[in-house]
């Protein structure tokens, strides 16, 4: 059996960028609006600092209005809260996010709650759950977006395949099951409680990955030809990036594979870009 293809998500995310780029200027010529995008980063995770460099970096090569507020790690939960409501009120923000984590005096829940969910670039908030869990659109978060794409570079038409989902947080596992109950996938969430996981896995056409485990998905637990999407990223003993899959003995039976790193996470900062240009349309009342 030949090698698992490779979904380059890197490939994705910039042919996702250079589409956005263009309809930022044609929002421009048509409406004379800048899409804006702010970002707060609270104290100096090294992890945090880099995804929002990475953010701010793509936000300005597709033309976005992008604002970054930095507060110290000693920041109280009312001065992060003080942010969230500057930029609710700020009319050039149409989409923001406070990055995670945030330093343990600060109530996450609280944060999240307190953003607009008609700017909620991350699609947290309990409104834009709650409609993408009844199927009613809101904001889809942007690593489930982007775990979505890239499955579908992987083969268009899912309906009926039967999916995995490893992993129930509220930003990824959950959030992605919806999206894959949407395109007609029978859906399993599994998690740290799930009897014979492996033996679970094992039924997925589509597997995702997204506990935070350095390689606790073996090539042992894939079907042959399955589509696997490892959303994990930690670092191994040799310092390297690796994901929650093996990837080496994933790729001898997957038919299809994303890379880590350059899978999911370049999907999950262009995805989070479509987010928020979505939303500045809708502020505008401007349709198609």
């Amino acid at each position: 059996m030949s090698e698992a293809r490779i979904l380059d998500g890197k490939a994705l995310a910039a042919s996702v960028r250079v589409k956005l780029a263009g309809q930022v200027v044609e929002l421009k010529a048509k409406h004379g609006i800048s899409p804006g995008i702010a970002v707060l980063l609270v104290g100096e995770d090294p992890a945090s600092q880099v995804y929002v460099r990475a953010k701010g970096k793509a936000a300005a090569e597709v033309g976005f209005h992008a604002v970054e507020r930095r507060l110290p790690a000693t920041a109280r939960e009312r001065e992060v809260l003080q942010v969230v409501d500057d930029f609710n009120n700020d009319p050039k923000i149409h989409g923001f996010l406070v990055q995670l984590p945030l330093p343990k005096q600060v109530d996450p829940q609280r944060v999240i709650d307190a953003i607009d969910p008609s700017k909620d670039a991350d699609g947290f908030h309990v409104v834009n759950a709650g409609l993408g869990a009844q199927g009613r659109g809101g904001v889809a978060p942007a690593t489930p977006r982007g775990v979505l794409e890239l499955i579908k570079l992987a083969r268009s038409d899912l309906g009926g395949l039967e999916a995995v989902v490893i992993g129930r947080s509220i930003s990824v596992g959950r959030p992605t099951a919806q999206l894959l109950i949407g395109e007609n996938c029978t859906v399993t969430i599994a998690h740290s409680r799930t009897r014979k996981l492996a033996d679970v896995a094992r039924r997925a056409d589509i597997l995702v990955a997204a506990v935070g485990r350095a390689e606790m998905v073996r090539g042992d637990w894939i079907k042959p030809g399955a589509i696997v999407i490892d959303v994990g990223i930690t670092r191994g003993a040799d310092n390297k990036l690796v994901g929650d899959v093996a990837f080496d003995e994933a790729k001898q039976i997957a038919g299809a594979i994303t890379p880590v790193p350059g899978g999911v996470g370049p999907m999950t900062i262009a995805c989070l870009l479509q987010n928020t240009f979505a939303l500045c349309k809708n502020l505008h009342g401007i349709v198609g």
